[in-house]
């Protein structure tokens, strides 16, 4: 049994081109289904839907063989007992700092302010602040960044952005890229030694995916199963 971790969202639907690349159709989609394991179109394959920040752990300990997760996640996490063989060049952003509108942040660094920044990504910033030798107090928030600024509780904030829409609508400016993100196909180290037969001809195909070799006939491969597990609900 080879089991993969995938989180919900922009990452799962960017993830099934990829699947299907691999001859991999899940049975349901995660959005429609209250399933935590969802099998697929091959009896020997499961996907677990974990939570994002979730997925390294999960792949680290043998829970799932391999799984996929983004840079920022897997840089938070250290990529212990993990073997990172792919970028997927898949769910692309940027981890950035952003202030409100108006904010002298050069100012502040220069003069060597200290500066109370709000971010999930501790480790991230933590480090990127201290390359620049800049100042800083990290306030760890796990959701809502943008609001941070406005009510106070940060001079800034460190988040993944994306068009940069949130922050305008929140009236801050993005003020320093850290650095781009996109998500990574990680594998467990034991299993790839124990299961590699069966590991490394999905890993090849993932490879190929991400090179365009096959990618292109297979965009719209992973939709008939869900949709035949719709029209089952509405009946």
């Amino acid at each position: 049994m080879i089991t993969i971790a995938l989180s919900k969202g922009r990452i799962f639907e960017e993830t099934l081109p990829l699947l299907a690349a691999a001859g991999i159709v899940p049975a349901e989609h995660p959005e429609q289904s209250r399933k935590l394991i969802i099998g697929t179109n091959r009896q020997e394959v499961r996907v677990v839907i974990v939570r994002a920040s979730d997925v390294p752990t999960y792949v680290q300990y043998g829970a799932a063989d391999i799984g996929i997760a983004g840079k920022d996640v897997l840089l938070e996490h250290g990529g212990a007992g993990l073997y990172q063989p792919l970028d997927l060049n898949i769910a692309k952003c940027r981890m950035s700092v952003a202030v409100p509108d108006g904010f002298d942040y050069a100012g502040a660094v220069k003069s060597g302010a200290r500066l109370r920044v709000a971010t999930k990504y501790l480790k991230t910033a933590s480090e990127h602040f201290a390359a620049k030798g800049v100042h800083v107090d990290l306030v760890k928030l796990y959701g809502s960044m943008e609001l941070a600024p406005l009510v106070g509780l940060a001079d800034a904030i460190v988040d993944l952005v994306s068009s940069g829409a949130t922050l305008r609508a929140n009236h801050l400016t993005e003020v320093e890229e850290i650095m781009q993100i996109s998500s990574r196909l990680v594998v467990n180290q034991a299993a790839l030694k124990v299961k590699r037969k069966s590991l490394q001809p999905v890993i090849d195909a993932f490879s190929s995916a991400v090179s365009g070799e096959c990618i292109s006939d297979v965009l719209v491969s992973a939709m008939p199963v869900f949709a035949s597990s719709s029209r089952k609900k509405d009946q």
